[in-house]
């Protein structure tokens, strides 16, 4: 493996980490969302990673919705509640979001730093060459 391959390899983990926090993100933005309990409640995003078509590194095989299930609060007095005082929310934990959360920036900031690592490499055999 060439130091080039090593960055672009560590740009597509890069690249899937972003998402998988903007996924993470929106989910826990739309956490308290309430709809009628007739309606389908916020779905929540799931990255799906998979190989890389070449083999080196990774890339999105999609996003997968949650359920649209949700849960029912009784909140007679919410402007949403239907007949009943029901409203719902997305089905939604908070700790397993932030757990998420968390391990994505931790693997966005590996990935980060193979690319920083590489990088001085690179400049250290230039400057090898230099000499």
């Amino acid at each position: 493996m060439t130091i080039f391959e090593a960055i672009g390899i560590a740009g597509t983990g890069v690249t899937v980490n972003r998402k998988w926090m903007d996924a993470v993100s929106d989910n826990l933005a739309n956490m308290n969302t309430a709809v009628s309990a007739d309606e389908d409640a916020f779905q929540a995003r799931y990255v799906v990673a998979r190989e890389a078509g070449d083999g080196k590194g990774v890339q999105m095989g999609g996003i997968v919705l949650g359920g649209t299930e949700g849960r029912l609060a009784y909140e007679p007095d919410n402007p949403l509640a239907n007949e009943d005082g029901y409203v719902k929310y997305p089905d939604i934990d908070m700790s397993t979001q932030m757990t998420s959360l968390l391990m994505a920036q931790r693997a966005y900031q590996a990935n980060l730093a193979v690319v920083d690592r590489a990088k001085d490499a690179y400049q250290a055999a230039l400057q090898l060459g230099k000499g």
